[in-house]
This record gives structure tokens, sequence and C-alpha cells, in this order.
């Protein structure tokens, strides 16, 4: 385990080295998870690829600092860590909100960003009063309390079963996931709209979504992709909020045949 303090609180980590030619990919997990929805993922891409994988604030082993967690936290984070590494030019791939704090970081540190990979994901996920529901609901009776609502968003009914016991891991990691930690960074998805800012990005992206997705469909995905100049769309069947767990062999081919067409 890899652990670094920036910006006042510990923020846990891997990194896979490869040859020094190699591009880097930095992985940013979705809410609710840490950095293990990307195992499948990873495997499939060790030696051809440098690896960045991390835990946000509040999630997995990383700290949750004091303040109220917002975007910028999450995005300064990210930047901090690279910096932290030395690391420019890099891709990053990001799942839900991680990939609002993709699209952040690209915005406010063009340096630190090669590329995107902006995985079931939005310019703006949800709204007010839908968070405010949720961040009432966990603060007052735990996450359990709304997961199986959440899990059904998450993974399509054939991977919801009950002698499944991958789902049954993935329902305890979001499930363990600390209070503050994922209500805080609902707040920050909440307070969040990049419309402006991804409409302006000059960089080569590509978006992907499960079609399955009920946490952030096709639909806005797509919208996504017609916002930033120039962005690829893929839609991955047979996959819901998730494809790096349901479906990570289409995704880390997905990963590198974008990856193999930049300059």
């Amino acid at each position: 385990m890899q652990f670094a303090r920036l910006n006042g609180v510990v923020i846990h980590h891997q990194v896979i080295g490869a040859a020094p030619d190699r591009p880097m990919i930095v992985f940013a997990n979705s809410l609710g998870t840490d950095y293990r929805i990307w195992r499948d993922v990873i495997v499939r891409m060790v030696g051809d690829f440098g690896i960045l994988m991390y835990d946000k604030r509040g999630h997995g082993l990383s700290e949750t600092g004091g303040a109220p967690i917002t975007m910028d936290h999450h995005i300064d984070d990210l930047a901090a860590l690279l910096d932290h590494f030395n690391a420019r030019n890099v891709i990053v791939c990001g799942l839900s909100v991680g990939g609002m704090i993709a699209q952040g970081l690209a915005a406010k540190r063009p340096d630190l960003v090669r590329a995107l990979i902006l995985c079931d994901t939005g310019h703006k996920i949800g709204t007010a009063d839908m968070w405010d529901a949720r961040i009432s609901a966990i603060t007052e009776q735990g996450i359990a309390s709304i997961s199986d609502a959440i899990l059904e968003r998450w993974f399509t009914k054939e991977y919801r079963r009950a002698d499944n016991a991958d789902f049954i891991g993935y329902r305890l990691m979001l499930e363990r996931t600390p209070v503050a930690g994922y209500a805080g960074t609902c707040a920050a998805i909440r307070d969040s709209d990049f419309t402006d800012s991804s409409a302006a990005l000059d960089v080569p992206t590509i978006c992907v979504v499960g079609t399955e997705d009920g946490s952030t469909p096709p639909s806005l995905v797509g919208e996504l992709a017609r916002l930033i100049p120039g962005a690829m769309y893929q839609e991955i069947p047979g996959a819901a909020h998730l494809p790096c767990i349901e479906a990570p062999v289409v995704l880390a081919d997905v990963i590198k045949a974008f990856v193999g067409k930049l300059d």
C-alpha cells in the first residue's frame, strides 16, 4: 500500500510502473467505491502503460479531512498526487464522479492531461433535490438503507444475484464507505456543473457508457460527448454503471484502442 499526505489529507494510491516511453493512465473511481473496482481492467494493461490508481478523499483508505468536501478538493487532490510523482501528460480515466474530477482537472490543470476517458459520467449529474434526499437518507439511516436502490443502477439484473460472490463484495464496499466521505462527495456532485468548462476543453476525449446504466444513462453521456469538441462516444452492451466490473475486457480494449490513436 502507498500513502501520501496531500492538501492536508492522507491519500491512498498505487503506482504500477512501465517503460519510460509508455504513457501513464490514471484511474479515478466512482462514488461509494475504491480503486479496487479497476482490478480486472488493470491486469490487462500492466506493462503496456504506467498505472496510477487512488482512493479519493473520504473513500477507501484515504482520509476524509475536516472541512466539507467540494469538487475542487477532489480535483486539487488528484493534481497534487500527479505533482507528487512529477507526472505530466497523463491519460485520465474517470468513472462517474471520477469523470467529473477528470473534466475539472483538464480545465484547471491542462498541463497535466494528455487525454480523457470519461466513463459513465456527465457534465452535470442529477438534481439538487435528488442529492439532498440521498444525503439526508444516509446521514440519518446509513448507506445500507439505500444500497439496494444504488446497486440496481450500478449493475444489471443478471449480475445482481445472491449467489454472485463478487456482487456481495461490491455491496460491502459501498456500504462500508465512510458516511462523511460519501455524503460530502454527494454534495460536491450536487454543486458541480461543468457545462461551460467542458465545452471549452481542447483534449482528445472518449465518452464511454454501459447501455443499461441507471445512474448516468447513455442519453446523458451522449450529451457530454456532443458537448466536448471532437469527443468520441462508445456504448458497452450488457453493462450498467460500472463496466469496469461487468465488462472489463471490453472496456480495456476500448481504452487501448483510444490510446493507440493518440499522437
